[in-house]
């Protein structure tokens, strides 16, 4: 169920990639029939196709300069090479001057190319985004209706192999749900009563009902699509810097071409011919085409890279302060960790089954919906562990559960709770060592005393050691700020072998840590996951947020990891520092040419044809340089 108007707008990407390269390829086709005429002697059968290229050729880029040049009421580069062509067809060089517009076109096209295939990544994920769902009527029965027309509440059915229509949750059915149009996970992820799904995502299994819980404008889909063209239409500082510097250089050429129409016969005695032609020389090698597109193609190419592979970026800015970045805080819960405690010991006291102590714990604990008791029970499901139901439980507020099994009473809890003295002697001090570790230690006690001990912790993620270590490697620094006590701190961020910490950190304290990092080591990176780091994410020099599809996550932070993979933050540097090192090669090898051109068409060196070929020529290769963006993978 794709959009009709999402298909017509890639059509019409493709019409107009395609047509700007025909007339590019045309023009070329008649520039070489006209110099084959010449040749035979037809002359005025030659000049009538070399006109013909120019105006086939020509068209877009002069219409698309003098549209803006009305619009902005400044020259700019496409004037000067229209110009160009006319002085040179003006003394009789109507070979090099349908050239110079031959190549401008295909430089044109090829600028045209880098930009719609930065559009085709949004296309493709528009193409995801169902136009229709399954409304539930009241009876019963489904109807297919414009996803458009749902409000919020609706009861919709979603079947197999069918993409899910609009976020919302599940209300009836299981099934498995391809996620890799949001966070790029191509392992289906196992969907039951409650649980979120994304517009945009693949039904792989079973039939299942959901609710609506948002409108098909405010899904996550449509605001990741939101973004990426944002990303698309924002300039970096230097495109900006160098669309500033066009308008200026442009009035300082036409400046001096003027003046090499008379001063050079005056000064240094050329002739009206010789001076007329160095002047158009002049106007065609001085032109900043390549220094233009210095930039955009290889910031567009970046960003496309980065939405293939699920890391989003807000914009050129954002994507050019990542190569600058020297230290990276990371704030640990959801970050560095999972943001889920899991049992990492359990420990009995002896001549009690691990098994039996076990269901009895876990037995109580699935009464429970807190965090450490839902670990618990997800513990002894992984062993297996059939959990007692042979009880009542009642909740003591602050301190535990207390279970009342046939065999007597029994309760559950922190140290506190069942007797601090007793759980520090209980198995040789071996449960509040675990303490010692910033595990949070749960006790169960019977009427013989303490039967066991459970040591809980957020651990850290599977990819998070590998993602400090390739950053320390690539010459950043590693900090992590975190609310946690200083036990908790220390023990991951030993694990992860981060640089430094600070424990105890809130909200306003991680702003002004951030800050002072800033200050140490000028352009610092926040990764948070976006909801209580939101002030420091927005501190930072770059705010990065973990994705998986929280609204807050793209809403705070200049770039995203849509699935919540650390290794992807190499990734995102490795591409802005290319990126930087790519623009900086085009900047440099632009003005270096420009130059060189201009000394030698003083110096009487350089010709009308090999200026052409030598400013178009490098225009070409910048833009060529900058898609190689598009392939980086690592």
């Amino acid at each position: 169920m794709t959009t009709h108007a999402n298909t017509e707008l890639q059509k019409s990407v493709d019409w107009k990639e395609h047509i700007e390269l025909g007339l590019a390829i045309l023009s070329g086709i008649l520039i070489l029939a006209a110099w084959l005429s010449g040749k035979n002697g037809a002359e005025l059968f030659s000049i009538g196709l070399y006109v013909t290229a120019f105006l086939i050729g020509g068209y877009a880029k002069a219409k698309e300069g003098i549209e803006e040049t009305i619009k902005n009421k400044e020259l700019n580069v496409e004037m000067l090479m229209v110009l160009a062509a006319v002085g040179s067809a003006i003394i009789g060089y109507w070979a090099e001057g349908a050239i110079l517009i031959f190549i401008f076109a295909l430089s044109g096209a090829l600028e045209t190319y880098t930009l719609n295939k930065s559009h085709k990544e949004i296309s493709s994920l528009m193409e995801l985004q169902p136009e229709e769902a399954w409304l539930i009527q009241e009876d019963g029965t489904e109807v297919s209706v414009p996803t458009s027309s749902l409000a919020v509440g609706a009861r919709l059915l979603v079947k197999p192999g069918e993409r899910i229509p609009v976020d919302g949750v599940v209300q009836k059915g299981s099934t498995s749900v391809d996620m890799s149009a949001i966070n790029g996970e191509s392992v289906p992820a196992d969907k039951r009563l409650g649980d979120e799904l994304f517009a945009g995502t693949v039904n792989i299994s079973g039939v299942i009902e959901m609710e609506l819980t948002k409108p098909s404008s405010e899904s996550l889909f449509q605001k990741i699509i939101t973004m990426v063209q944002n990303a698309q239409s924002e300039k970096s500082p230097s495109q900006q810097f160098i669309e500033r510097f066009e308008g200026s250089y442009v009035k300082v050429v036409l400046v001096t071409v003027a003046l090499m129409l008379f001063l050079p016969h005056f000064i240094f005695g050329w002739d009206w011919t010789t001076t007329f032609y160095r002047a158009i020389v002049l106007l065609v090698v001085a032109s900043p085409c390549a220094l233009v597109a210095s930039i955009m193609p290889a910031t567009l190419a970046a960003v496309s890279n980065g939405a293939k592979r699920g890391v989003l970026f807000k914009g050129g800015v954002h994507l050019e302060h990542l190569s600058s970045l020297r230290a990276i805080v990371f704030d640990k819960t959801g970050t560095l960790t999972t943001g889920k405690p899991v049992v990492t010991d359990f420990i009995v006291r002896e001549g009690t089954s691990v098994e039996d102590a076990l269901s009895l714990l876990a037995g109580i604990e699935s009464r429970s919906n807190h965090p450490l008791a839902t670990a618990v029970t997800a513990y002894a499901l992984t062993k297996d562990i059939s959990m007692r139901r042979d009880f009542d439980i009642e909740e003591v507020p602050g301190n535990g559960l207390r279970a009342f099994p046939p065999e007597g009473e029994v309760i559950v809890g922190s140290p506190r709770f069942v007797g601090i003295e007793e759980a520090k002697t209980f198995q040789s001090g071996s449960a509040f060592a675990l303490a010692d570790e910033g595990k949070t230690v749960l006790f169960i006690k019977d009427q013989k005393g303490i039967l066991a001990a459970a040591a809980l912790q957020d651990v850290l993620r599977p990819e998070a050691i590998e993602a400090i270590q390739e950053l320390k490697k690539a010459g950043l620094k590693t900090i992590m700020l975190t609310g946690d006590n200083e036990k908790t701190a220390k023990a991951i961020a030993s694990q992860a072998g981060i640089d430094s910490y600070t424990a105890e950190c809130l909200p306003d304290m991680k702003v002004q840590k951030v800050k002072e990092l800033m200050g140490q080591y000028g352009a610092v990176g926040m990764v948070g996951d976006g909801i209580n780091d939101a002030p420091a994410l927005a501190t930072a020099t770059s705010g990065i947020s973990m994705g998986e599809g929280t609204d807050v996550a793209l809403e705070t932070a200049d770039v995203v990891l849509m699935k919540n993979d650390l290794t992807k933050l190499l990734y995102t540097i490795k591409l802005s520092r290319k990126m930087q090192r790519i623009v900086k090669q085009n900047v440099f090898f632009s003005i270096l040419v420009i130059a060189m051109l201009i000394i030698s068409n003083f110096m009487q060196v350089v010709d009308l044809p090999l200026g052409v070929l030598g400013h178009e020529g490098s225009t070409i290769l910048v833009i060529l340089n900058g898609l190689r963006m598009l392939n980086t993978t690592k």
